[in-house]
């Protein structure tokens, strides 16, 4: 894969449930200068609703920066409480490509869609194989429980098994420690 799509998917982060970029991070890529890309976007900004961009709070910020930056994929000297950071999501992308028209802009946002395209198609292939594994986990628990069952069927089979040797045991030592009486000559049963 290209090294550039590689470097673009290290900078899609996800917050509040959805793929965004942040300004800084847009920038860096367009080659451009931070405030520039916000001055531009501010003069559009009827083209930026809040489902294309929003502003991250301080907590996001903070987790987002943390996240970068022991990845390293954010300076460590980048400073979260000196600005407002913008957070574009996939249309927010590519709405930039109406307001920054240099031609890297442009081929910088060809990058991230195709970037963003591809981590689709892998969340939908990985859904797909989870649902294949999901039925193999449920065969597996019907065989366990089928299991389960034969091993309960046993485990009565062989108590019947043990309880019958035991009594059969115990009819060999009863038979064994009274081998039988002595008759004694004259005497009979009736005469008792």
């Amino acid at each position: 894969m290209n090294d550039e799509l590689i470097l673009i998917e290290n900078k899609i982060y996800e917050v509040r449930g959805t793929k965004v970029m942040l300004d800084f991070d847009l920038a860096e890529l367009y080659g451009i200068e931070t405030r520039t890309l916000k001055q531009a976007v501010r003069r559009n900004i009827e083209r930026f609703p809040e489902d294309f961009m929003f502003m991250l709070t301080k907590e996001e910020a903070n987790n987002l920066i943390h996240i970068g930056v022991s990845q390293n994929v954010i300076s460590p000297e980048y400073n979260v409480g000196s600005t407002n950071i913008f957070a574009f999501t996939e249309n927010g992308v590519s709405m930039l490509s109406s307001v920054l028209r240099s031609p890297l802009a442009i081929q910088i946002n060809i990058n991230i869609m195709r970037t963003f395209t591809r981590m689709r198609q892998l969340v939908f292939a990985c859904k797909e194989s989870s649902l294949s594994v999901k039925d193999e986990l449920e065969q597996i628990k019907v065989q366990l429980s089928e299991i389960a069952e034969d091993l309960d069927s046993n485990e009565q089979d062989h108590e019947s098994l043990f309880n019958a040797i035991a009594e059969i045991s115990l009819k060999l030592q009863l038979n064994q420690s009274n081998p039988g009486r002595v008759t004694v000559k004259g005497f009979t049963k009736n005469d008792l």
